[in-house]
């Protein structure tokens, strides 16, 4: 059974191609976008196997 680690990232509206890239090359998947504390910002949740 594969095991997971999980991770949250804040997301600026500004950045959000770039942050979302580099944690895709370090192994990161996306799975899910939600509003963060202001209106600039959100938050992102992440997922890889656990190695």
């Amino acid at each position: 059974m594969t095991k997971w680690e999980y991770a949250t990232a804040p997301l600026l509206v500004h950045a959000t191609k770039q942050i979302l890239d580099t944690w895709g090359e370090d192994g990161w998947e996306l799975v899910q976008v939600v509003p963060g504390p202001n209106s600039e910002q959100l938050v992102a949740y992440f997922k890889r196997p656990k190695q």
